[in-house]
């Protein structure tokens, strides 16, 4: 048997009488020559697909509902939805937020209704990144989703609870996709290398141990990546003298796609890394630090603004149990800022790093929270009269400034006093701890108020 993808010198008329069709799947990558057609044949997702869970009987029973699938790429949304597409006995559209507008809608949609006039069943209406139609074009779909004229699948790499219009998402379940286990990734690799019609099973291929398990890992639970991946290596290597085409580990490297780590700017893979960059900091963990910092550092973030979070945990994570932190962290971005990439990243690793090391504190940062409540949410009180201003004409007839001890003149410049409103006398909002120079803070606190009158 031959196989798909290699052409034989005698295949060279044949090629001419295929159609269009023929070409394309023949010429198609690994990845899409292997997309499940049914569900048996679906890989991973047991969370939803499994032989007892909800969507499973959904699609089992032909009773789907509006939904949004979301998840990173290569994991098997558009899959899932064309296994929907050929399992149930409702019509099926498709189109793409990249390529379709608000006429392709309003089409589908004219469609649909007489669809279901004349035959008395709906359609569904499958749309590929759906996070790429604007307000308009989200709001051209709501009313015929909410009427039950079409059901909505929609698929997107993007968070939908940011991306997608609320009414239209409170019409539709969102299932979260995950990216494929390295089980789920090893299924696909065996499969590949045994399927004779689909895959690479017409090739004699050995490959090893080390050389599945980096791509397992690199592919970073993205399906499509492996698969793809796995075909450049099978393609671009020789066989042997005994008709066996040996991949290795070194063969492998130099077939992946993809080798930068994921991350959108734009999107969640910004927002969880910089919040795992923020909570390694605040965890006094140097090494996930480093890590979060690597990642964001090679994905192009601007050095500005990681340069401004470490400016923040420095005061909100470590505060007065070591105020040199703010003292750095500031130096950083000013040099990061004066001097630019890739010398920058050594800046912000010292910066990172001390606020990662210092002793912890958010004192600060509860205690200007919960002043902010009161002035927020409970009556502002009068400031008491012996601090208020004097410098002007006719204050110390309004009693301004009257009483007012000057600390200075006392020992340790040191005089109690009341300084809240009266209604706010016994209020406490700054609780320094034991942690770092805080402790010093503290104890010189509890001294002076306990000693002095």
């Amino acid at each position: 048997m031959e196989c798909l993808l290699e052409l034989k010198e005698g295949d060279r008329m044949d090629l001419f009488t295929l159609s269009m069709e023929e070409k394309l799947k023949r010429n198609a990558p690994l990845a899409d020559r292997l997309r499940p057609r049914k569900l048996d044949e679906f890989v991973g997702q047991d969370h939803l697909l499994g032989e007892d869970k909800f969507l499973n009987r959904s699609i089992k029973a032909d009773r789907i509902t509006s939904m949004i699938l979301y998840g990173p790429p290569g994991i098997g949304k558009t899959t899932l939805a064309m296994i929907i597409a050929n399992t149930t006995a409702m019509k099926f559209e498709k189109l793409s937020a990249v390529t379709s507008g608000v006429k392709d809608i309003r089409e589908v949609i004219k469609n649909a209704e007489e669809y279901l006039k004349i035959y008395n069943k709906r359609t569904i209406l499958f749309i590929d990144e759906i996070h790429r139609f604007n307000k308009s074009q989200q709001d051209a779909l709501l009313p015929f989703v909410e009427r039950g004229i079409i059901i909505l699948i929609g698929a997107t790499t993007e968070n939908p609870y940011f991306e997608i219009n609320k009414a239209l998402l409170s019409r539709a379940m969102v299932l979260s996709l995950k990216p494929l286990s390295d089980k789920d990734l090893l299924d696909l690799l065996n499969k590949a290398l045994k399927d004779k019609e689909r895959g690479l099973g017409c090739y004699n291929v050995e490959i090893d141990k080390e050389a599945i398990d980096y791509l397992i890992s690199i592919s970073e639970g993205d399906g499509r990546v492996l698969l793809n991946s796995l075909e450049i290596g099978v393609l671009s290597t020789s066989e042997n003298k005994d008709g066996i085409r040996i991949i290795d580990l070194e063969t492998i490297k130099n077939s992946i796609l993809i080798k930068t780590a994921k991350y959108d700017k734009g999107g969640d893979e910004h927002y969880n890394t910089i919040s795992a960059f923020i909570k390694s900091m605040r965890g006094t963990d140097p090494d996930a630090t480093l890590y979060y910092l690597a990642k964001m550092i090679n994905a192009g973030e601007d050095p500005k603004f990681i340069a401004r979070r470490i400016i923040i945990a420095a005061s909100e994570d470590v505060g007065n149990a070591d105020p040199n932190a703010l003292v750095i962290a500031n130096a950083c971005f000013e040099a990061v800022r004066n001097i630019g990439m890739p010398e920058g990243r050594i800046v912000l690793a010292q910066g990172a790093l001390y606020v990662a090391t210092a002793p912890k504190s958010n004192s600060s940062y509860l205690a200007i929270d919960k002043a902010l409540e009161d002035i927020r949410e409970k009556r502002v009180g009068e400031i008491p009269a012996h601090l208020k201003d004097t410098h002007y004409l006719g204050a110390k007839e309004l009693g301004s400034g009257e009483g007012y001890k000057y600390p200075h003149d006392y020992k340790d410049s040191f005089i109690k006093q009341d300084y809240l409103p009266l209604e706010y006398r016994d209020k406490k909002y700054y609780n320094p701890t034991q942690n770092g120079y805080e402790k010093e803070i503290k104890m010189r606190l509890d001294k002076l108020f306990d000693n002095k009158e």
